[in-house]
């Protein structure tokens, strides 16, 4: 699984979004030339938010057709749906409505106003996905997935030593006791995510150094989920100097 690896090293935050940035424009325009529908699956956090704001002031969001691009989410916090918690509400004031994106392409997971349980708000977002699978499996494989990665290596709402990270017979789980504020949230489990063509991590910062490094080294997957996440095609982890401090130079590849 390390050898499928790859780490893009950045001096600083804002380097890393606009690299990000323009990689995302580059294949999305090679995606929509081979196919006609594109899946992306979101992520929230303070870099994968800064990462969106470097794709929506991009002028090459005019060259793309965004009716043919479908926005997801790998997990969202079960609260009401204008609650700043949301990473739905981050989306959209840092990309979303700066595209011409049609409403139906758009799909938030359920909030606390669309159902008052969390369960039935899973088996929701699950048949929403299913409306739009292909290749036999029960849910589109995204083409692009961005995911952050939390301090102790978690992804989504799959977090250390929870039961979530190991289901793999379900598409979205529900999420009551999370670690991290708020306890409800909704969350892709590990074979959708890797499932995805390209899974691309953005990540900074020390705090995140040791994620990564025991993520590379091939750590167990119940104790650092991301260790477990490996996307079909590539999976790129997009990251600055601070993180990357345990990280080996063979594993590096220059900045876009």
């Amino acid at each position: 699984m390390t050898n499928d690896r790859r780490v893009l090293v950045h001096d600083s935050i804002d380097a890393l979004a606009w690299s990000v940035a323009a990689r995302f424009y580059t294949k999305l325009t090679d995606i929509l030339d081979e196919q006609d529908i594109a899946h992306i699956s979101l992520t929230g956090g303070t870099v994968g938010t800064k990462v969106l704001e470097s794709i929506a002031s991009s002028p090459s969001k005019a060259g793309v057709d965004w009716s043919r691009v479908h926005f997801w989410w790998s997990d969202e916090r079960f609260v009401p749906r204008a609650s700043d918690d949301r990473n739905e509400g981050q989306a959209r004031t840092a990309l979303l409505d700066h595209l011409d994106v049609p409403a139906e392409n758009v799909h938030p997971m359920p909030s606390t106003e669309d159902f008052d349980d969390l369960d039935a708000a899973a088996d929701a977002y699950a048949a929403e996905l299913a409306e739009h699978s292909w290749e036999d499996a029960p849910y589109p494989p995204f083409d692009i997935t961005f995911l952050g990665v939390g301090p102790d290596g978690h992804v989504a709402s799959l977090f250390p030593d929870k039961s979530g990270v190991l289901v793999r017979d379900r598409v979205v789980i529900s999420v009551s006791n999370s670690p991290k504020p708020p306890p409800d949230r909704l969350s892709l489990t590990l074979p959708v995510i890797n499932a995805s063509k390209r899974v691309w991590m953005v990540l900074a910062g020390p705090d995140k150094a040791s994620a990564l490094g025991l993520a590379l080294a091939g750590a167990e997957l119940a104790e650092v989920p991301v260790a477990g996440v490996k996307g079909r095609k590539r999976t790129v982890f997009f990251v600055d100097r601070d993180a990357a401090r345990d990280v080996p130079e063979n594993l590096f590849l220059s900045a876009y």
